[in-house]
C-alpha cells in the first residue's frame, strides 16, 4: 500500500505546484511513512525532484525543501515497503531520461516480476537498477512509448503503449506518470484493485482548471477539489499542458474488485473509495460484528461486559457501532501515543512488547475491576494483540474479550500490502479458540467474510449484490490468477528484505534504549535466516547481513547462498542516481 498524487496547473507559468502535492503527503501519510517524494516540472520541461527515505516532515525539513522544485505540474509519493528494500534507492517518484523524460509513481505489487525483469534485459535491453516492481512497471512503459519512434508523442501514442503495457503486466496497481513538458496520466488495473480519484477546481492564477490525482478522496477535498469521480478498472487519464482530461479503456475491465483492506484498515475515514464511504462502512462493520458477538458469546457473557473499548483509532467507528448495538457503554480506554518511532518491525518479543506500550496506555479507571470487550480492525501476527490484552488485564481487567472487525487473516496480500507470510499469521491453522489462548483473551470472536463483504457492498454506487471486493487475504481466491512460484519468490524477497530491516531496527532499537539481549547481538554480530525461515543473531559475523566494514553494505541472500560471488550488495542508504534527492543533503 503507497500513496500517489499528481497535480497539474492550468497556467503554464505557475511555480506553485508543489506546495499542494507537499500538503497532500501529510493527508496521505498513512498510507505510507517508509519513504516519500515529489517530482515537479516547470516551463520548458526541466523536471525537479526530491525524495528519500522517511515521513514527509522528515524529507522535506518541514517544508524547507518545497522552494527547490518550481514547477506547473509534479507528482507525489508516500512508499509503504512490499517487494524490494527500503533503500533510499526505491523511494519515488522514479524517472527515466528515454524516452521524452517520465517520472511515475506506483501504487500495487507486479505478480510476473521475474518475466517482465527478464524481457527488459534480454529483449528491451533496458537496465533496472533497483528491486522494486514499480521501476519494472515504468520501464516496461517506457519501452513500448519508445517503439513510436517520434520526436514528440501525442495521447494517441501514450494511450496505445498503455494498451501493450497492460498486455504484458500482472498485478493490482494505481499509478500516476507525467511526462516531461506534456503533461500528467493516470491509470488503473484491470481489476480495480488499488484506489485512484480525479478531481478539479477553478484556476485561482487564470482561466481554465487544475486537476489533481489522488489515492483517496480527502487529499482533493482539503485542496478544494471538486467533481471528484474515480478512475475505473482499466482506465487510463491523460491530462496534457494547458488541456482537458482525456479518458480511455485501455484494458478491458475485468472486474471491479476494491481490495477489502482498504474499507477495513488502511484508508481515512473521511475517504470515499470507488463510491462507499469508508466511515459508513466501518460503522456497517461494527453492526454486523455486534450481532456475531451476541450469537457466539450468548446473553448471560454478554450481560457481564462493562465496557466497549476499542483498539485506537481506525477501529473506533467500529468498536462505537458495537456498543451501540449491543447497548453497552463505550469507553476510551488506550490513549495512544502518535510521537513514537515506528515499532511493528522490531526484532525480539521484549523490543515489540515495549514498542506497543510506548504507543498506547490503558487507563486503569477504565478496567479495574470490569469485564471489557476490546474491538480492533483485524488481528495478524497476534503480538500486538497479545500485549494489549495483557495490558488491559495488568490494568486490572477481570475479563478480555477480544472482538475483530475483519475475518481470521490465514494468506499473504499480493497486492501491494505486506502483511505477513502465512506461517507468521497468527489464524494460519488454529481456531478461534487457539488463537484466544494464544493472545490471552477469554475469547476471541471474528467478523465473517460474508458480513465484510456486506458491509461495504450495500453502500455500493452500483449493484449491491453484484459488488465484488479483492479478499485473498481471508480465504486465498484472489481476483488475479496467481501460480505456486509467486509465493515462492515472495518468500524469498520477503525474507531478504526481513533481514535488512530487522537489523536497522536493532540498531534503532538500540539507539532508543530499547535492545534486549537479542538486539544487542543483532546490531554487533550481524543477521541470518535459520532453517524455519526466522531472523536470528548471526552464528558466523563474515557471512552476516550487517556484518560488513561500512555496517550497512549486507550480501543479498542468506549465508547459506554465500558461495553466490557475484550477487550484489544491498546497501540500505544507496542514493538514486537520477536527479537529487533527500540523501545528497543529509548529514
Amino acid at each position: 500500500m503507497c500513496g500517489i498524487l499528481a497535480l497539474i496547473h492550468a497556467n503554464p507559468s505557475s511555480t506553485s505546484a508543489v506546495v499542494e502535492l507537499h500538503e497532500a503527503l501529510y493527508l496521505l501519510q498513512h498510507r505510507g511513512q517508509d519513504a516519500c517524494g515529489i517530482a515537479t516540472c516547470a516551463n520548458g520541461g526541466r523536471i525537479y525532484q526530491c525524495k528519500g527515505n522517511g515521513m514527509a516532515s522528515k524529507v522535506f525539513h518541514d517544508g524547507s525543501r518545497i522552494t527547490d522544485l518550481p514547477g506547473f505540474m509534479g507528482l507525489g509519493h508516500l512508499r509503504y515497503p512490499t517487494a524490494g528494500t527500503s533503500a533510499n534507492a526505491e523511494a519515488q517518484p522514479f524517472y527515466v531520461n528515454s524516452p521524452y523524460g517520465i517520472c511515475f509513481a506506483h501504487n500495487g505489487n507486479l505478480i510476473n516480476a521475474p518475466e517482465l525483469k527478464h524481457f527488459l534485459d534480454y529483449e528491451a535491453h533496458r537496465h533496472i537498477n533497483t528491486d522494486s516492481d514499480s521501476e519494472l512497471m515504468l520501464n516496461i512503459f517506457a519501452n513500448e512509448l519508445n517503439e513510436t519512434k517520434k520526436a514528440r508523442v501525442n495521447a494517441e501514442d501514450l494511450f496505445a503503449s498503455l494498451e501493450r503495457m497492460y498486455k504484458r503486466c500482472v498485478g493490482g496497481w494505481a499509478c500516476t506518470a507525467m511526462l516531461a513538458g506534456f503533461g500528467i496520466i493516470g491509470f488503473r488495473d484491470a481489476y480495480g484493485i488499488r484506489p485512484m480519484v480525479l478531481g478539479s477546481r477553478p484556476s485561482s492564477n487564470g482561466p481554465g482548471m487544475d486537476y489533481m490525482m489522488a489515492s483517496e478522496s480527502v487529499a482533493l477535498d482539503q485542496l478544494g477539489y471538486t467533481n471528484i469521480v474515480d478512475i475505473l478498472p482499466g482506465q487510463a487519464v491523460i491530462i496534457p499542458k494547458g488541456g482537458e482530461p482525456i479518458f480511455r479503456q485501455v484494458h478491458p475491465r475485468l472486474a471491479y474488485s476494491p481490495d477489502i483492506f482498504e474499507y477495513v484498515y488502511f484508508a481515512r475515514p473521511d475517504t470515499i473509495i470507488d463510491g462507499i464511504s469508508v466511515h459508513r462502512s466501518r460503522q456497517n462493520m461494527g453492526y454486523k460484528l455486534a450481532e456475531t458477538i451476541r450469537k457466539a458469546l450468548g446473553s448471560e457473557a454478554l450481560g457481564s461486559i462493562d465496557a466497549v473499548i476499542p483498539i485506537p483509532e481506525t477501529s473506533n467507528t467500529s468498536a462505537l457501532s458495537v456498543a451501540q448495538y449491543l447497548n453497552i457503554p463505550y469507553s476510551q480506554g488506550f490513549v495512544k501515543n502518535r510521537y513514537v518511532f515506528r515499532t511493528f518491525i522490531m526484532p525480539g518479543q521484549e523490543a515489540r512488547k515495549k514498542g506497543v506500550r510506548r504507543k498506547l496506555n490503558a487507563m486503569r479507571a477504565e478496567f479495574e475491576g470490569r469485564n471489557v470487550l476490546l474491538v480492533d480492525d483485524s488481528i495478524v501476527r497476534g503480538t500486538t494483540s497479545r500485549e494489549i490484552v495483557n495490558m488491559a488485564r495488568e490494568a486490572g481487567a477481570r475479563k478480555v474479550f477480544f472482538a475483530s472487525c475483519a475475518p481470521p487473516i490465514t494468506f499473504p496480500h499480493i497486492y501491494g500490502i505486506d502483511l505477513a507470510s502465512s506461517n507468521e499469521l497468527i489464524a494460519y491453522n488454529r481456531s478461534a479458540q487457539l488463537v484466544a489462548e494464544h493472545i490471552g483473551a477469554d475469547a476471541v470472536i471474528y467478523q465473517t467474510l460474508a458480513d465484510l463483504k456486506t458491509s461495504c457492498a450495500e453502500l455500493s454506487p452500483r449493484d449491491p449484490a453484484k459488488q465484488e471486493f479483492e479478499v485473498g487475504v481471508f480465504c486465498g481466491k484472489y481476483v488475479t490468477p496467481v501460480d505456486d512460484d509467486y509465493f515462492r519468490r515472495l518468500e524469498q524477497i520477503r525474507g531478504e528484505s526481513k533481514k535488512m530491516k530487522i537489523m536497522e531496527s536493532a540498531r534503532e532499537a538500540v539507539m532508543n534504549g530499547l535492545a534486549g539481549e537479542t538486539e544487542l547481538r543483532m546490531a554487533t554480530k550481524g543477521v541470518e535466516v535459520d532453517s524455519n525461515g526466522q531472523v536470528v543473531p548471526a552464528s558466523d559475523p563474515a557471512s552476516a547481513a550487517g556484518a560488513q566494514i561500512n555496517s550497512h553494505a549486507v550480501n543479498r541472500g542468506s549465508h547459506q547462498h554465500s558461495e553466490e560471488k557475484d550477487e550484489p550488495q544491498q546497501v540500505p542508504n544507496r542514493m538514486d542516481i537520477s536527479l537529487h534527492n533527500f540523501g545528497d543533503y543529509h548529514h
